[in-house]
């Protein structure tokens, strides 16, 4: 039994680093639809609207039918203001990804989204901002960085 439990315990390990390079095959591929439905609804607003309400419905779906509990109101007005705007910052996302990646392309797109995504998640890492577990910047992670906006910029240059 402890054979098991230690080869899952393992195998779960791997999953967590899976499982943002499937986010990473999603966020690409979600652009693409986006920037599709996009023209197909005649209006980046629109599209980004249907996206999140798609998804919203899709979220909600899940939490009825597995019983996922849910937050008192008194609970959720409770909770600091700050901590309900990922929503807006997913909506802001989505939205300009709908507005470059038909202009620039997905590849120019997301080395620039990465290299900015890499810059801050240092800087919070380093700080220890919204949560995040306080890891100190070293030359090393810098250099990392560097490197990958440097790619970044070979990516998007002519």
């Amino acid at each position: 039994v402890l054979k098991i439990v230690s080869d899952y315990l393992s195998t779960m390990k791997y999953f967590f680093y899976l499982l943002p390079v499937l986010a990473g095959l999603t966020i690409t591929t979600q652009a693409g639809v986006n920037s599709q439905l996009r023209f197909a609804v005649n209006n980046p607003w629109v599209a980004a609207f249907i996206s999140f309400l798609v998804g919203t419905l899709l979220l909600g779906l899940i939490i009825v039918t597995t019983k996922q509990p849910v937050p008192s109101l008194a609970e959720l007005k409770s909770i600091e203001l700050y901590k309900y705007s990922g929503g807006v910052l997913g909506a802001f996302f989505v939205t300009a990804i709908i507005y470059a990646v038909p202009r620039l392309g997905s590849a120019n797109v997301f080395a620039m989204v990465i290299a900015g995504q890499f810059v801050v998640a240092l800087l919070y890492d380093h700080f220890g901002v919204l949560g995040f577990p306080q890891n100190q910047i070293s030359w090393v992670k810098v250099f990392g960085v560097v490197l990958l906006v440097t790619g970044a910029y070979l990516v998007v240059k002519k």
